[in-house]
């Protein structure tokens, strides 16, 4: 919970902070201050929701109730946040790739955007298996 709390702070201080300092500093890009503390803002966010959701399912866990419905909706809310971050990362690289005159921000982007990628199909895999398992375990105990 150090680290949610720390990420609110971050999320409330130092990102507004930041992008003000940085639009007084470049007054030529001081246009991107709002749109990229919006953006960065609702990263954070995600990563939060990430952040409660595991710490539910951990709780699940320690009560031996992750084979439950109750677990899913949890997996569910850590998907539709890697998704929500996801279209929304690819909404820059976009933004970024046709607008840069260097390589080097698009390809990072571009490689955030893969492992990102990656994350999320994995969370569906993982909440595929939880299901099934789920499933597996209701039906073992309608039979004893």
């Amino acid at each position: 919970m150090v680290l949610f709390g720390v990420l609110v702070m971050f999320q409330t201080f130092s990102l507004p902070g930041q992008f003000a300092h940085m639009a007084q500093e470049s007054p030529q890009d001081a246009y991107l201050r709002w749109p990229a503390t919006i953006v960065t803002v609702f990263w954070v966010l995600c990563v939060q929701v990430v952040i409660v959701s595991t710490w539910r399912l951990l709780n699940l866990v320690k009560n031996d109730r992750i084979f439950t419905e109750a677990s899913l909706k949890w997996v569910d809310a850590i998907v539709w946040a890697i998704a929500a971050g996801w279209v929304v990362l690819v909404g820059v690289f976009l933004y970024v790739g046709f607008n840069a005159d260097d390589p080097g921000l698009p390809l990072l982007l571009f490689l955030l955007t893969v492992g990102v990628t990656v994350l999320g199909l994995l969370m569906v895999v993982m909440r595929a298996l939880l299901r099934q398992a789920t499933t597996l375990r209701t039906d073992m105990e309608a039979v004893i």
